[in-house]
């Protein structure tokens, strides 16, 4: 088990980072299927995975890590997964941008689990991605609360897709955002 951090959240909670093994097959699927039944401001929006599709998930997941071509962390508090994190990198000419994606549960939000997952699956990128320069996101226009986080931790905004993401079913703005690294 590969642990990277051990510490609190706001609330005083206790709380374990490290990255993910098979044996968290059951509650990463609780965990994605839990997320999109809310339909918040993630790709997954009402669909749901099975045993066997995040299983081969999990699998490719874990294989591009230690082919050191993504960083993924799970943080857990008792037990449970409270937030999930990667940066993988893209490939050929794109092979020095990594892509940045983040979701936590929502009986963790508002506690500093998301800037301290951040925070952590940067300086894993950089100290295991070698040629990252860069580092990509994408946040729906209407999450104010990322987007002022994403900004205060030095991730510049360039671009904007009118109605690039779907979310519960209505279009909305899909805001582009990179920090170098």
């Amino acid at each position: 088990m590969k642990i990277v951090y051990q510490g609190k959240t706001k609330k005083g909670k206790d709380i374990l980072v490290r990255y993910p093994e098979m044996g968290d097959l059951e509650k990463l699927l609780n965990f994605i299927n839990e997320i999109s039944d809310e339909r918040t401001f993630i790709r997954y929006q009402g669909e749901h995975e099975t045993k066997e599709s995040e299983e081969k998930w999990l699998k490719g997941r874990l294989e591009e890590i230690d082919n050191k071509k993504t960083v993924h962390l799970l943080a857990f508090s008792d037990n449970k997964l409270a937030g999930a994190t990667e940066i993988h990198l893209k490939d050929k000419t794109e092979q020095h941008i990594g892509v940045f994606g983040i979701t936590v549960a929502k009986t963790f939000r508002g506690e500093g689990v998301g800037k301290t997952l951040i925070d952590l699956i940067i300086k894993e990128a950089v100290k295991e991605l070698s040629g990252l320069r860069m580092i990509t996101l994408e946040v729906y226009s209407t999450n104010d609360i990322a987007k002022d986080l994403y900004k205060k931790l030095g991730f510049i905004e360039y671009g904007l897709l009118p109605n690039g993401i779907v979310r519960d079913g209505r279009f909305e703005d899909a805001i582009l955002m990179y920090k170098n690294i």
